[in-house]
């Protein structure tokens, strides 16, 4: 069985303990970003089975359409909207995807809040630019930490937040409010108090078309002028360049972003990335070795059971 891998361009799949689920097939891994369309359909049009990192690679109809000897598509994580599932089943390409964890994530939106906080990128930097403590950073005791999304990952959080002695706000649905006050925080009147009150604010939603743009304008309006918006869960949570005009007019202070809404950022002139209020990290939130043995390790599993016709978790 042919098993193509597109996008590995950080060329570590191979290195993985869990490849060696793969042996006896024939595996081609490609280790560059593309989107061209005839050149995707080149690279998959003998493959039986693709295995795909979260996503980087765009399947729809029309690619299909030229890949007829195509069965499995194998999903790091959750398959999204890159995946056209209705085509999938149109053609008879079996899609399985996989579980996560909120582990990694949780830990790296924790990093940036420290980071930028503390203002470590530009102390960082200033040192080994012969400059000695050239700025003033903030605590995080005692300030509020605002979620919105008290999932896996926003449970975590406030945890973190706990061990930090901070405030912790939430934000959501009915039963997000519910299960924060359960667990001894605080849930946000409203909307607009979420917003006004927190000094931390950090995103863990899915993006589905309810929560597509769902922080407009007006909401970063209402954030404090020192306050930090964290987003490590889709850039398209935000409507398009709201962030930025934001930022230019004062409120919210900082932002700290693990997700963009074209990836990857190949250009060193993107306007978040040359923000002076902007920490920048590369959708590193999953990006950890012993995620990646879990999600790879599920993903390849998918494709051995598909000999057996047993793969799990079909969508």
């Amino acid at each position: 069985m042919r098993v193509v891998i597109p996008e590995d361009y950080q060329r570590v799949v191979q290195s993985l303990d869990c490849f060696r689920l793969l042996e006896g097939f024939d595996v081609r891994v490609y280790h560059d970003h593309v989107c061209d369309p005839d050149l995707l359909a080149e690279r998959f049009a003998d493959a039986q089975a693709l295995v795909l990192t979260r996503e980087r690679t765009r399947i729809d109809a029309a690619l299909l359409a030229r890949l007829p000897n195509l069965k499995l598509i194998s999903q790091t994580g959750r398959a999204g909207p890159h995946i056209d599932l209705q085509a999938c089943r149109e053609r008879g390409v079996t899609v399985a995807e996989g579980s996560g964890s909120p582990i990694a994530a949780a830990e790296l939106t924790w990093a940036l809040i420290l980071n930028a906080r503390r203002q470590l990128r530009e102390a960082i930097n200033g040192l080994y630019a012969g400059r000695w403590q050239v700025n003033l950073g903030q605590r995080l005791y005692g300030q509020t930490l605002g979620i919105w999304g008290y999932g896996k990952i926003g449970r975590r959080l406030a945890r973190y937040a706990a061990a930090f002695d901070m405030r912790v706000l939430v934000w959501g649905s009915a039963a997000s409010r519910q299960a924060a006050v359960a667990d001894g925080h605080e849930a946000a009147p409203t909307r607009e108090a979420f917003f006004e009150q927190a000094d931390v604010l950090s995103l863990h939603l899915r993006l589905l078309p309810a929560t597509r743009h769902c922080v407009g304008a007006a909401d970063l309006a209402r954030m404090k002028p020192d306050a930090l918006l964290v987003n490590t869960s889709r850039a398209e949570l935000i409507a398009p360049g709201a962030l930025l005009e934001a930022l230019d007019r004062g409120r919210p202070g900082q932002a700290a972003l693990d997700v963009f809404e074209q990836e990857p950022i190949l250009q060193v002139d993107h306007p978040l990335l040359r923000h002076p209020r902007v920490l920048c990290t590369p959708h590193l939130g999953y990006v950890e070795r012993h995620s990646y043995e879990a999600y790879f390790g599920e993903a390849f599993a998918n494709v051995r059971a598909l000999l057996r016709e047993q793969p799990a978790g079909l969508c």
